[in-house]
């Protein structure tokens, strides 16, 4: 069961987990914007953290293969402040 009263209480912080293939290791510019892995979006950085993680873990045989997680409440509201990593 969802409960809803708490969702109301905290501050939804949305997080964005994709990655790809770089390039090149030393820069962030995919070989192929097509193949990206759109992981999902996350209400909060230490959900977004363990698909980040698992992600990363899966690809570690592939040096080129990247994993990101990008902050969408800062994309979204940037004036805001947030202690949250």
């Amino acid at each position: 069961m969802h409960d809803q009263s708490t969702e109301r209480t905290s501050k939804q912080l949305l997080h964005f987990v994709f990655g790809g293939e770089l390039t090149d290791l030393a820069g962030i510019e995919f070989a192929d914007l097509g193949k990206l892995d759109m992981v999902g979006i996350y209400p909060n950085y230490a959900e977004a953290h363990t698909a980040w993680k698992a992600c990363a873990q899966r690809t570690v045989d592939n040096a080129h293969m990247r994993y990101f997680i990008v902050h969408m409440h800062r994309v979204l509201d940037p004036n805001a402040t947030s202690k949250q990593p």
